[in-house]
Formats: C-alpha cells, sequence, structure tokens
C-alpha cells in the first residue's frame, strides 16, 4: 500500500512541475517522454537481470503499444489543462480513469469477486468520483474570474481521449502480465514515438522540451511504483490509489500557480479532497 502511494506523489506533481516548465501540451508530452526514456535506461542498468530473463517479442509489443497509449492519455490530458486549468481538468479526468480502471481490473481480471470485494468497491468509486466531481465545481454565484479562458468543447473531447489512453496503458500491461521492470524500457521507447507523431511539425524542439525532461522523469519514478504495486496489490487497488495525487495537483495549481478560487470553491475542493482520500482507504480494504 506504501508501494501504491509513491505514485500519487509523483503524479500528483507532473501537471505543476509542467506548467512552472511551460511549453504547449505537444512540447511537454514529448519532454515528458524524454526524461521517461533516460529513467528507464537507468533502470534496465540497475535491474539488468530482469531485462535479460523477460526479453521477448512479447515484451516489446507489450511495453511499446503501453507507451504509445500513455502518449494518447499524457498529450490530450495536457491539452485539457489548457482548456479548462488544471485544478478542473485533473479532477475530471482522475474521475474517468478510477472508474474504467476500477472497472477492468473488476470486470476483466476478476480481481472483485467476493460480495464485500463488489459492495465496497462500489462505494469507493461512487466516494471517489463524488470527490473528483467536488473538486472541480464552479462558484456559480460569481462571474468567472480565471486566469485561463476556458475552451470547454476542446476540453471535454481531450478529456475523453486522454481517458481511453490511460486505461490502455494499464490495462495492455495487466492483461499481458509481463515483468514490469523489464518492461520500462520498451514502453518508454513506445511513448517516444507517440509523443513524437504528436509533437511532429508543432515546435518540437524548443527549451521547454528539454526542461521537461525534468517531468518525464518525475512521472517515471511513479510509473515504476504503480505497475510495482499492481503486481502486489491488483489494476483495481493499485491504480486508484496512484490517483490520489489529485490532492497534490489541485491544491497545488492553486497555491503555486495562482489559479483562482472562491472561498465556496476552496470548500468543494477541501471536501472533494476528503473524498478522495477516503475512497482510496476503502479501496485499501479490498485486499
Amino acid at each position: 500500500m506504501l508501494i501504491a502511494l509513491i505514485p500519487a506523489l509523483a503524479w500528483g506533481s507532473v501537471g505543476l512541475i509542467s506548467g512552472k516548465l511551460g511549453g504547449n501540451a505537444n512540447q511537454q508530452t514529448l519532454g515528458m517522454t524524454w526524461g521517461a526514456l533516460v529513467f528507464s535506461i537507468l533502470m534496465t542498468l540497475f535491474s539488468w537481470q530482469h531485462f535479460i530473463s523477460s526479453n521477448s517479442l512479447k515484451l516489446w509489443l507489450v511495453g511499446i503499444v503501453s507507451g504509445l497509449f500513455w502518449s494518447l492519455g499524457q498529450n490530450q490530458q495536457f491539452h485539457a489543462m489548457k482548456a479548462v486549468g488544471i485544478s478542473k481538468a485533473v479532477p475530471i479526468s482522475t474521475g474517468a480513469q478510477l472508474v474504467s480502471n476500477a472497472l477492468a481490473g473488476a470486470l476483466l481480471f476478476h480481481e472483485w469477486t467476493t460480495g464485500r470485494q463488489l459492495s465496497l468497491g462500489t462505494i469507493a468509486l461512487v466516494v471517489l468520483v463524488l470527490g473528483a466531481t467536488l473538486t472541480a465545481l464552479k462558484d456559480k454565484s460569481v462571474a468567472t474570474d480565471n486566469t485561463v479562458k476556458e475552451n470547454w468543447a476542446l476540453g471535454s473531447r481531450a478529456l475523453v481521449l486522454s481517458t481511453l489512453g490511460y486505461l490502455g496503458y494499464t490495462v495492455v500491461v495487466t492483461w499481458a502480465s509481463v515483468d514490469t521492470q523489464a518492461m520500462v524500457l520498451p514502453q518508454a521507447l513506445g511513448m517516444v514515438a507517440g509523443a513524437s507523431v504528436f509533437a511532429l511539425g508543432k515546435d518540437a524542439f524548443e527549451v521547454a522540451t528539454f526542461r521537461n525532461i525534468i517531468t518525464g522523469l518525475v512521472w517515471g519514478t511513479g510509473n515504476f511504483f504503480m505497475f510495482m504495486a499492481t503486481a502486489a496489490v491488483g489494476l483495481a487497488i493499485s491504480f486508484s490509489f496512484s490517483q490520489m495525487g489529485i490532492v497534490i495537483s489541485t491544491f497545488g495549481s492553486i497555491l503555486l500557480l495562482g489559479e483562482h478560487k472562491t472561498k465556496k470553491e476552496w470548500l468543494y475542493v477541501c471536501l472533494g479532497s476528503i473524498l478522495v482520500i477516503a475512497g482510496g482507504i476503502i479501496l485499501g480494504q479490498l485486499k
């Protein structure tokens, strides 16, 4: 369970770090993948025995496909952040990912089999989604005063594509049952390939892209520990725990990036964050 909380800390910081480092969505995604590739090379060097013993065509195919799915998910999440702001895009994205991945774990991989698991899992998902919704709730009694001009048409489309990308990224790995320590290098190569396609012809090789290598190193740390946790406690629990980073990204975007919140919206954020943590604790009782 402690391992499963590490991705929450790392991934919850990704939007904040990339927001500070700057760049457009394509530059941020590409820079992240370069950082993730550096991390994966270091990981492979330090766990060479895993890579040698597991090296196979299946490992490479699964890793590259997972990386391609991830590049779609992350690129579109960055687009959603640009369209509606981090404090709104991340909670909504989190809720959608929690539902899709937990249901995949329960329905596809039969991680919830007893009545207790099904009932607690359902309650946890409801609590988590309610918490994510509250953090994004707006105060309708005041005029919008955001530093980001919201574009919900673009943001909604990006969030749907992001959810599908992130779902494929985790499900493929869990379904194939490959060694996650050995897979980080093929996965990173798939991420770079996907991000390169998105960034092609869009000012890819700018300073902001190189700066976001730092973002990729942070993300790589969370990715490694997320798949370690998946092997130990299952996809439904590990992914749900990893998404508790919503608390970090939401509060951080307000305090560090200057996204405006009214007193009522602050209350929504606090209540929503408490519910997200409560949902994570409930999921932790399933095994």
